[in-house]
């Protein structure tokens, strides 16, 4: 089974930074990341997460200094990971790169500078960005057509991959009685010119120890799957049930296998929102500790967002869900949310206390033991490869799942007891990549 260890400062629930456990200023507190790493990798966990945008949602100040808990006060991720290498030995390291709002000569950079700095521990989450907001950060006057940014997305990741493959392994001779440092035959220039981009190369660095950096894909929609089929090593998904996580698996494989790639070289890693207790109703309670700090207006606000930032002013809370037209923002997890609200019949009121904790990933409760069955459930029967553990509070969710469920997942053989090898890729089962 693999394991992410997704990090969002203070913990995936909406309320996190409100528990009196949190500490409230954690984005920018590098001692609670080093924390936090050394937690995931004495868990032996794969690799961790960290999500990304480049903007805040919304407009009014006033508002915003309720409800802007998320990418508001915190680190810029690759810088951060950077840090975090020097303080871990075996752990991935891996972060959100929108294709969108980056340059791609600029991100092969940052990332191969990451793989080296960390010995071949380096990955990126490549995505198109869901926050419209973002496009006032970088001189455009609205958020880009949904299609656009996907076709934009596909160009990137050959850049970056291309951009990657210029130098081959043995060109840096660095021979200092010949005065040769590297040999010009290792060498080849991209000269790619496309739709979006014009990029000579070859990037001015060597090959990354990883050949190239693993490359995780977020997108479920329609052209979310094909970019994942088309690019990605891990293929990271929000599903509800099991059913539609080994649907969704089914079917990025099969797009996979149409493209040439062998289906099974994809994992795909679905995201889980676990609270742990020692007792089921300790598990409980941490649940109601949560749902009890949520703002009302910060849950309809991030609803609001999760469905498309839809304007949800007005509508009746304890009624049902109206009707949410598609927007130019994700749509996968707006289709997964209005779908969990139909089936389920939950009321505005119910659907956004849900999606302040989960945000439509999988929610489990339990003690170590009921966790550890679920999780193996959807493993054992092909549905995913693995999971990304999104921890409801930070340092204590974590803390959790590597002390409680870790050790039961190694009890029932699901999962490794130490680190087989040394790179991402090692952890993952990955070939590494030829030049």
């Amino acid at each position: 089974m693999r394991l992410g260890a997704f990090l969002y400062p203070t913990g995936y629930h909406v309320a996190a930074w409100r528990h009196p456990d949190v500490p409230a200023g954690a984005g920018v507190d590098i001692a609670h990341y080093t924390e936090l790493a050394r937690t995931a990798e004495r868990a032996k966990m794969d690799f961790l997460f960290l999500p990304d945008s480049s903007a805040m949602r919304g407009e009014d100040m006033a508002e915003l200094s309720r409800t802007a808990i998320r990418y508001v006060a915190q680190f810029e991720p690759l810088t951060l990971l950077g840090a975090l290498a020097a303080v871990t030995e075996r752990i991935g390291l891996t972060a959100t790169v929108s294709a969108t709002y980056n340059e791609p000569y600029h991100s092969a950079r940052m990332l191969a500078s990451l793989d080296h700095i960390s010995r071949g521990r380096a990955g990126w989450n490549l995505v198109t960005s869901q926050n419209p907001y973002e496009a006032y950060n970088f001189g455009l006057p609205e958020h880009p057509e949904h299609g656009a940014r996907y076709a934009r997305a596909h160009e990137f990741a050959e850049v970056v991959s291309g951009l990657w493959d210029t130098w081959r392994d043995d060109a840096w001779r660095r021979d200092k009685a010949a005065g040769v440092f590297f040999d010009p035959a290792g060498v080849r220039p991209l000269d790619h010119r496309g739709e979006h981009f014009s990029v000579r190369g070859p990037l001015n660095m060597p090959r990354s120890p990883q050949g190239r950096p693993v490359t995780i894909q977020a997108g479920s929609s329609e052209a979310g799957r094909d970019l994942a089929a088309a690019t990605a090593d891990v293929v990271f998904t929000a599903q509800h049930s099991k059913e539609q996580a080994r649907a969704f698996s089914e079917d990025v494989r099969a797009r996979a296998e149409k493209l040439g790639r062998d289906p099974d070289a994809l994992q795909v890693m679905a995201g889980v929102f676990p609270f742990v207790g020692r007792t089921r109703a300790e598990a409980e309670d941490k649940v109601e500790r949560l749902q009890d700090l949520i703002d009302p207006q910060v849950g309809l606000g991030l609803l609001s967002s999760e469905l498309g930032h839809v304007d949800l002013d007005g509508c009746d809370l304890d009624g049902p869900l109206p009707d949410i037209p598609v927007s130019n923002s994700g749509r996968s997890r707006r289709d997964l949310l209005v779908r969990m609200a139909r089936e389920e019949g939950l009321t505005v009121r119910q659907l956004y206390k849900r999606v302040a904790g989960s945000r439509g990933h999988r929610q489990v409760v339990g003690t170590p033991e009921s966790v550890a069955d679920e999780l193996a459930d959807w493993f054992d029967d092909g549905a995913v490869d693995g999971f990304i553990v999104m921890p409801p509070y930070l340092p204590g969710g974590l803390d959790d799942f590597a002390d409680l469920v870790v050790p039961e997942l190694r009890r029932r053989g699901l999962f490794r007891g130490e680190y087989t090898g040394t790179t991402l890729r090692d952890h993952l089962g990955l070939a590494r990549p030829g030049r």
